[in-house]
């Protein structure tokens, strides 16, 4: 199967209005901005997409201008409530990460911060390229800091903030050859932690800890995994992907924007420091 049949058949679906999950919350008003990391694609934008259609202002950052003006344009086809403003940048990049967040503030009072941006390199540690976990960590854990440390002072004046980390289930066990990713995963959720323990419920911090995701990195993966197993495709996502799930299929990148939502919302007032595991029964049972 080649990258393009694989991402036809596992890529993303299409996002629709009743795909999103909206809630009231008095917080969720267009003079409250969300700044969300990798909104170009994937996971990001999907929820980009969901905190639009709570009616929130919504900053997206990437370093994909093509793909922020994309997410524009479906937020105006789609007719959701909020509204999106693209922000490119780099997050290994401080000053542009500065500027970003300058850009936020021009919109209204940021009261949310999203952290999903992330890339993937598969080596084993003997052969792990340094230059490529200092990349990740980066813009997968340095990133974060600096942006909840920026923002930090926007959540006081707005009488307060919260904080969503994107981790995975390699943030709570790990497979092999995937060392940089399993560190900063694990590596984020400490981040989560203390960003919660020194808001002191003023800031609160949680992170969501999905299993496969139909993404586009995913997708394009496919095929190496399936040829360096000798399988299928199809074989490597039901027997590597899934094999130890209990729920045997991969996540809509809007199923995990509609728990970020949630948390986000005052209705998780309650989720602080805390991760909400959507794994599907992979890390927790086994046969």
């Amino acid at each position: 199967m080649s990258v393009e049949e694989a991402m036809e058949q596992y890529g993303p679906s299409e996002i629709t209005p009743e795909d999103l999950l909206t809630v009231p919350d008095p917080d969720f008003t267009e003079e409250h901005v969300a700044l969300v990391t990798g909104a170009a694609n994937g996971i990001g934008r999907a929820i980009a997409l969901g905190l639009a259609a709570n009616g929130l202002t919504v900053v997206g950052t990437d370093v994909d201008e093509d793909g922020l003006a994309e997410v524009e344009e479906t937020t105006e086809d789609l007719e959701l409530d909020g509204r999106f403003m693209g922000a490119p940048g780099d997050l290994t990049d401080d000053e542009a990460m500065r500027s970003v967040v300058d850009a936020a503030a021009e919109e209204g009072a940021i009261r949310y911060l999203v952290n999903v941006a992330g890339i993937q390199h598969i080596a084993p540690i003997a052969e792990f390229p340094m230059e490529k976990y200092d990349q990740m960590h980066a813009i997968m854990l340095r990133a974060p800091l600096l942006l909840t440390q920026l923002c930090w002072p926007h959540f006081e004046s707005a009488g307060g903030g919260v904080v969503c980390n994107m981790a995975s289930i390699h943030g709570h066990y790990v497979t092999r050859d995937k060392v940089a990713y399993n560190a900063t995963k694990f590596g984020l959720r400490g981040l989560t932690q203390s960003t919660a323990a020194e808001g002191e419920g003023a800031i609160r911090a949680f992170t969501v800890s999905p299993t496969y995701v139909k993404t586009e990195l995913v997708a394009k993966q496919l095929p190496d995994t399936a040829d360096a197993r000798g399988l299928t495709v199809d074989e490597a996502v039901t027997q590597v992907l899934l094999e130890q799930a209990r729920t045997k299929e991969m996540m809509e990148p809007y199923e995990v924007a509609n728990v970020c939502t949630f948390g986000l919302s005052r209705h998780g007032h309650y989720i602080n420091a805390g991760d909400l595991l959507l794994d599907g029964g992979y890390t927790l049972t086994y046969e």
